[in-house]
């Protein structure tokens, strides 16, 4: 895998607890959209191999000039606290691009994306890429996080939504009752129910779910259960993200 250098380009805050991180793309990456890359810090925290890399999968689209991320900050590890301490300009590298959560070759068939929490991120380059395509394949995502305050890029879906006539949103809170912000949307978890009733009338759907390991398990025994084939479903895990 061929190592390319970088330089951290900006971070910022942009939910509860989550980061989001932009470097320069190096010349000559390419990548496709919903795939990941390794981001390697060139002065590790400590002697640890897990504290010098990590996986992330990339938010932004292949047209846009920068490499971006975004993270849970929450019980960060010892990677994560060296990357946020890093200052605006420093020397890193990348490793990749890796991860097949990529769009299925038959552009013709519906796309359902199911997202838990932070596991949005693949699908927000591969919706930032549709929508500069302006592509008419049909797209939906199921998007569901605790709270409000912890659902990244939130604002940017629901406007993206409004522009992009051939998506579809439906987010939906499970804690609501340990939030301050009001909620006038879908509440309760992504079930057979809420995907069978989204999803009427797309045609011949393939579904990519992408969140923690346990959500990603469930899913697909619930659409197993609900008659979707195997082959109809992609999957990746999220873990310590």
């Amino acid at each position: 895998m061929t190592t390319m250098p970088t330089r951290l380009e900006g971070h910022e805050l942009i939910a509860h607890g989550t980061m989001a991180f932009q470097f320069a793309k190096p010349a000559g990456f390419t990548f496709a959209a919903g795939q990941a890359i390794d981001i390697v810090l060139l002065e590790p925290p400590d002697a640890q191999a897990a504290s010098a890399r990590h996986t992330f999968s990339i938010v932004t689209a292949p047209f846009e000039s920068q490499l971006g991320i975004a993270t849970r900050m929450r019980d960060s590890s010892a990677f994560k606290r060296a990357l946020a301490a890093l200052p605006i300009g420093a020397a890193l590298a990348i490793e990749g691009p890796t991860g097949s959560l990529t769009l299925d070759d038959d552009r013709l068939r519906a796309a359902v994306f199911i997202a838990g929490g932070i596991g949005i991120t693949p699908f927000m380059s591969l919706l930032r890429q549709a929508a500069h395509e302006r592509s008419a394949q049909p797209m939906l995502l199921l998007y569901a996080n605790h709270r409000p305050e912890d659902a990244v890029f939130l604002a940017e879906l629901q406007a993206l939504e409004q522009r992009h006539p051939a998506f579809r949103l439906v987010a939906t809170m499970t804690r609501m009752g340990h939030s301050s912000q009001v909620w006038a949307g879908a509440t309760g978890p992504i079930d057979e129910a809420l995907i069978g009733r989204s999803s009427a009338g797309l045609r011949r759907p393939v579904y990519y779910i992408a969140g923690p390991p346990a959500m990603v398990e469930a899913l697909r025994l619930t659409l197993g259960d609900a008659g979707i084939a195997d082959a109809d479903i992609r999957s990746e895990e999220f873990y310590g993200y």
